[in-house]
């Protein structure tokens, strides 16, 4: 099976580290198919004030877009495909941004996340650790999961990043997970969207990948393509548990799993993706 990365960042982010030669150095080593560059996305109005501490100005989207240039000129020759894309973070109203931000270059795809519970804080943020977002862990799923929904919805983004980013620190709603999120599941088979299976999670408190086993099993029955992302925010964690993520899928098809390319829904790219025979 072709192995690929789809969501992974670089400095510009504030919280990563690598040159891009060394993430495509990595990349050839491991053999990958694709590495794709998906940086979070800067915020509007943002250059005399930033959003928060973990992304790129508007100001800086050249600086970016030549880093994935150079990726690109090292993998010249090479079977290694770099593709350029953003991770969206949703919030309401931010569609017009999305827009400005797709037209201003031609990207491979986007991956719309959710890390911004509205005005509240971002879940993975670590004061959060201890106690959850809003005081209420089932608030802090139902809020999470209308934001999911909204973004599905949307018909904005080609990939869903990270789906239960909310279970970071362990805290886990008390509702059976396929029966909590079967209105996203519902939009996701009707949207053609493509879910990752994000393996951060494995090295997070909560120990478990992004989704959980009984989701990811239920997205495959529902037809729903899913892609391994490392999530990397340095060359050594690009592909990291991908072998491992792949036995996971084979566990969990229902009728087996197979390999194949799916176009993205809003962008045509054509992507390595998992599913069910």
């Amino acid at each position: 099976m072709a192995r690929a990365d789809y969501h992974t960042h670089t400095p510009l982010c504030l919280h990563a580290e690598g040159t891009p030669e060394a993430f495509v150095d990595q990349a050839l080593r491991l053999g990958l198919a694709d590495y794709g560059i998906s940086d979070h996305m800067p915020m509007p109005n943002d250059t005399e004030k930033s959003f928060d501490n973990w992304r790129m100005r508007s100001d800086q989207l050249p600086e970016y877009l030549e880093w994935i240039g150079r990726a690109r000129r090292r993998a010249e020759g090479s079977p290694l495909r770099v593709l350029a894309a953003l991770e969206c973070d949703w919030f309401e109203g931010i569609e017009p941004w999305i827009n400005e931000l797709r037209r201003r270059t031609d990207w491979d795809y986007l991956i719309g996340s959710v890390h911004y519970l509205g005005s509240l804080g971002s879940v993975d943020d670590s004061v959060y650790e201890q106690s959850p977002t809003t005081g209420s862990v089932e608030e802090d799923w139902r809020l999470y999961r209308e934001a999911i929904l909204r973004l599905v919805q949307s018909g904005l983004f080609d990939i869903l990043g990270h789906m239960d980013l909310v279970k970071i620190w362990g805290r886990r709603t008390q509702e059976l997970p396929t029966l909590f999120w079967e209105p996203v599941l519902d939009a996701l088979a009707e949207s053609g969207m493509i879910v990752e299976l994000n393996t951060a999670g494995w090295h997070k408190p909560c120990a478990t990948q992004y989704p959980d086993d009984t989701v990811l099993r239920e997205l495959m029955r529902r037809g729903v393509p899913i892609v391994v992302s490392s999530d990397a925010h340095s060359p050594a964690v690009l592909g990291r548990d991908s072998e491992r993520a792949q036995m996971l899928l084979q566990s969990l098809a229902p009728r087996g799993l197979r390999e194949f390319i799916h176009p993205c829904p809003v962008t045509s790219t054509p992507l390595h993706v998992y599913g069910s025979l």
